[in-house]
């Protein structure tokens, strides 16, 4: 028996990738509906070789559904999420509405899919960044519990939409034209292309950025660890698709590299690309269009003794949202945690 899926925001990037996911992984669909705002209503959208009408979002679209996939931001999730819980569909939501909500779990399957259980209707879905992080530390952090963490990400700019990966694309152009004069940054604010931004999203009082804050405070609620320190600094790079971290990490006792990569190596969803004499390390162009986030240039870190770095790649727009989203569902169905009392 499938089930009855719902996906808001489907005319979007990470919307297109729930469909992609969905057809990809099999996921049992019974029915698919797609909703979006006013101005997309009418789009077809492919799925499972057939076209889908999107409609536009409202009160009335969630009788019925089962599962309800949200990714069109958290104005819409704080307002439709609510409604599509009463209705009695579970929700997905990828924005940052309900991220912190006590009453919310945020969840990453390889890491805290126990916490599935406890929803009241809403299951959260991570940052992206947060997300890639947290499924490379994860197991170390199981065999040598971690005392602190400081990240570097290096952030594509499909994370911010289409309008950004459009302004990268023309900004190259007009550069490579040598019609430098002619740029005029509108999505950031500051030319992208051949650049890199220290700034991801809105600065906070503390002059930290707002996705910063997200990976310090989702880490410490994935992982169940309320007190480690984390220090994130997020940097927008000219980069279409796929995250890529550096993350040094403090841990409860030396570690060699090669026990990391021998555990990271047996992890769940956890590729390792290490060798750096060959060149091989993880490169965003290589994660794009995967499933796995990618580990490489594991290494001691030569400043504490109980120190690792390593560099984590993986697809934003998968991994980091759609992927994680409807691997939160397959869990559901797995351990039969989807009713189907009300579905006839």
């Amino acid at each position: 028996m499938g089930f009855r899926v719902a996906i808001v925001g489907a005319t979007g990037l990470v919307g297109g990738e729930f469909l992609r996911v969905l057809e990809q992984r099999h996921f049992p669909v019974d029915s698919l509906r797609l909703y979006a705002s006013d101005r997309s209503a009418g789009r077809r959208l492919p799925f499972a070789g057939e076209e889908i009408e999107v409609a536009e979002t409202d009160e009335s679209s969630f009788e019925g559904v089962d599962i309800a996939l949200f990714s069109a931001g958290a104005d819409i999730s704080r307002r439709f999420s609510p409604i599509a819980a009463r209705a009695g569909a579970v929700v997905i939501d990828n924005s940052a509405a309900f991220r912190m909500d006590p009453q919310v779990p945020l969840v990453v399957p390889e890491v805290n899919p126990e916490d599935i259980r406890s929803h009241q209707g809403i299951i959260a879905n991570p940052n992206c960044s947060t997300i890639q992080m947290v499924v490379a530390l994860n197991p170390l952090h199981r065999v040598s519990p971690i005392k602190r963490i400081v990240v570097s990400t290096y952030q594509a700019v499909s994370g911010t939409g289409s309008n950004a990966m459009d302004e990268l694309r023309q900004q190259t152009a007009l550069l490579m034209d040598g019609k430098e004069e002619q740029i005029a940054p509108k999505v950031y604010p500051h030319q992208i292309a051949f650049n890199a931004l220290p700034f991801v999203e809105g600065f906070l009082e503390n002059d930290y950025t707002t996705e910063e804050w997200k990976m310090l405070q989702e880490t410490r609620k994935i992982m169940h660890e309320p007190n480690v320190p984390i220090c994130a600094t997020c940097v927008r790079v000219p980069v279409y698709i796929s995250h890529g971290e550096a993350v040094n990490v403090e841990l409860s006792r030396p570690m060699s590299a090669q026990e990391a990569r021998d555990i990271l190596s047996k992890a769940p969803g956890v590729k390792v690309l290490d060798d750096p004499r060959a060149n091989l390390y993880p490169l965003p162009i290589w994660a794009a269009g995967t499933d796995d986030v990618f580990v490489g240039r594991i290494r001691r870190d030569v400043s504490h003794p109980n120190g690792l770095v390593m560099w984590v790649v993986a697809d934003n727009l998968r991994k980091g949202a759609a992927l994680n989203a409807v691997q939160i569902a397959e869990v559901m169905v797995k351990e039969k945690l989807l009713s189907t009392s009300r579905r006839r």
